[in-house]
């Protein structure tokens, strides 16, 4: 028998204003995420990642962004469009969230151990001394050295290792079904970044997480993601394995991703590039939207939008030629 999914995304389409007028900037987006399961979502900057996410834990400014249509659906109950009163109960509580840049995401006139208590009292309804006292073992347990000390800083007073160190504590601090790590390795250093990674992982196999893990480093998804979602200009274009998405490829747009990864094993004087840009979401390209940067491009690209369509088993595609291609080969 099936397990069902944690968490399940359909079609959900998220919408910007911008001078007065609405406009798509997620479109019909489709995902799932299993229980203990890690789920990663590449592409570049302005594809929809972010955006997606915010929308499952209803972060976005709702004057400006809105969802438009579909489903969220946590625990098989739909969580799209809830009242911020009852988004609170989830949001940290059973989904949480780690952010890319800890600096801007932590409160500088609170110290690091305020705003891990503060966590621990609203949602677990812990007394002062029991949720400070917990807090110092989270912080511990993420590897902060001498936590009964560093609870009373600043987080201006510590490098952005420990920052982010701070942020999974919070995180992680009422026991989260549903850990979503946004870029959580921006702007620190290697060896701190594989400090951080290795810490989700520890963490995920200790607590019995699921963890959606967004990232631009492929590497990073690779090694961690059982699955990946490639998204582009707020579409997903191709979802399979791990395994199949890095090592077999389908989509050109994830071709030209894997293409552009560095490599120490092979000897390479220029790295391959993907020409032009993701277009303005506010005046979508006509057809396939990858089409004014695919060097595959037909006459029927240019003219209308393809589906996401399963090509193989858990293997989906976005892609009209090569959808047909993969049909009549399965």
């Amino acid at each position: 028998m099936a397990v069902p999914p944690l968490l399940s995304v359909e079609n959900l389409t998220v919408q910007a204003r911008r001078n007065g007028a609405w406009f798509d900037i997620v479109d019909g987006v489709s995902f799932a995420v299993s229980p203990q399961e890690c789920l990663g979502i590449v592409g570049e900057s302005g594809s929809g990642k972010t955006v997606s996410v915010q929308a499952v834990m209803g972060l976005f400014p709702r004057r400006s962004m809105r969802i438009a249509g579909g489903h969220i659906r946590f625990e098989g109950r739909d969580i799209a469009g809830l009242p911020e009163a009852e988004l609170r109960k989830i949001r940290g509580r059973e989904i949480a969230m780690v952010f890319q840049d800890p600096m801007s995401s932590l409160n500088p006139v609170l110290t690091i151990g305020d705003q891990i208590t503060e966590t621990l009292r609203i949602h677990m309804g812990l007394a002062r001394a029991g949720a400070r006292e917990r807090a110092i073992e989270l912080l511990d347990m993420v590897g902060v050295p001498y936590p009964a000390q560093r609870i009373d800083e600043y987080p201006h007073r510590l490098s952005g290792g420990m920052r982010q160190r701070v942020m999974i504590a919070l995180a992680i601090s009422c026991g989260p079904k549903l850990l979503i790590a946004d870029e959580p390795t921006t702007a620190l250093d290697v060896t701190v970044q594989k400090q951080i990674l290795k810490l989700l992982d520890r963490l995920r196999r200790e607590l019995g997480m699921s963890i959606i893990l967004i990232s631009h480093d492929l590497a990073v998804v690779a090694e961690r993601a059982e699955r990946v979602a490639v998204m582009y200009a707020g579409n997903i274009v191709e979802e399979a394995t791990a395994g199949d998405v890095f090592l077999a490829p389908r989509h050109p747009y994830t071709e030209g991703l894997v293409r552009a990864r560095p490599r120490i094993d092979a000897d390479v004087v220029r790295l391959a590039s993907i020409p032009g840009s993701i277009p303005d979401p506010q005046t979508p390209t006509p057809g396939c939207r990858f089409n004014p940067r695919c060097a595959e491009a037909t006459a029927t690209c240019r003219a209308s939008s393809p589906p996401l369509v399963e090509v193989a088993p858990g293997w989906s595609l976005r892609c009209g030629p090569r959808t047909v291609n993969m049909t009549e080969i399965a």
